[in-house]
């Protein structure tokens, strides 16, 4: 039986731009109405100029939660209340939960990372990963794997403009986490990249190499660099199965993780902080991304 919307429904929302293709309202929909809340989940198209506003109006509709994506999830961290750790490091907050007109912010982009990991059988704590890429999704993932307890993280750059804040926001995590180490690399040294992975018990693809319509690219231009235990994991998750997941498992690599389960499990999170509920995570695959 399909929820109605009544005078008590609650609103929870996904602001950022542009978000019309996102699926996340029909996914959270889904959920809500399959758990009996009273809640409704909309998307609004909010440029970051327009933040201010939008959390002005937050408090004025008494929203109950929001995901936040590009361009604002930097701009809402002034509004926040109280950060978690992780929203702290990266500099960035994806998740807003509101309770009594105080808005917690999390960045829970490292955490669905990690449980897609988990869901493989592949534990972070007291192992070595290597993570090409120090953007967003680089940087989420270094502060989780971290807060988890990751024994040493080598990061692969490109040395371009970006490359010195990389270095930067490593030093401000190990600072923050000691017992983890972290150094960054330029993405060029091959031979420096070879040792590394060698060396590795994970390698994670955290660029854009591999999604549509750079699906014909990899982070990895030497096979040999595959082995039978070393474990690859992608962010990418549109391809479903990118080039460096298909050159893993011809190589023989036993575990290759795609970056369909971190959407997921991002979202489960996300779900869980919002509602105290969980979302059925194989099912909503099926469902929405079969």
């Amino acid at each position: 039986m399909k929820t109605e919307i009544k005078g008590t429904t609650k609103l929870m929302a996904l602001i950022g731009s542009p978000v019309g293709h996102s699926g996340s309202p029909a996914m959270y929909n889904y959920c809500i109405e399959r758990d009996g809340l009273d809640y409704v989940y909309v998307a609004f198209d909010i440029q970051r100029e327009q933040v201010d506003e939008m959390m002005k109006a937050v408090k004025l509709l008494d929203l109950k939660a929001m995901n936040v994506t590009m361009p604002c999830k930097q701009e809402v961290l002034p509004y926040m209340d109280e950060l978690s750790t992780a929203a702290r490091l990266i500099g960035a907050c994806n998740a807003i939960r509101i309770d009594n007109g105080k808005m917690f912010g999390y960045n829970t982009d490292g955490i669905g990372f990690v449980k897609n990991l988990d869901a493989h059988g592949v534990t972070i704590k007291g192992q070595k990963i290597v993570i090409v890429g120090a953007g967003g999704a680089g940087i989420a993932v270094q502060v989780q794997c971290a807060i988890d307890g990751a024994k040493e993280i080598s990061v692969f750059n490109p040395k371009d403009a970006f490359f010195e804040n990389a270095v930067n926001k490593a030093k401000e995590i190990q600072e923050a986490i000691p017992q983890c180490k972290i150094q960054v690399y330029d993405l060029e040294d091959e031979e420096c990249f070879r040792r590394e992975v060698e060396s590795c018990h994970i390698l994670v693809n955290a660029t854009r190499a591999g999604m549509k319509p750079m699906d014909d690219i990899s982070i990895v231009k030497d096979v040999s660099l595959f082995r039978k235990d070393l474990i690859i994991a992608d962010v990418v998750y549109n391809p479903k199965e990118t080039k460096l997941m298909k050159q893993a498992k011809e190589a023989g690599c036993e575990k290759v993780i795609g970056g369909i389960g971190m959407l997921l499990h991002q979202g489960a999170e996300n779900y869980r902080l919002f509602t105290g509920k969980e979302m059925p995570v194989q099912e909503i695959e099926e469902k929405f991304f079969s």
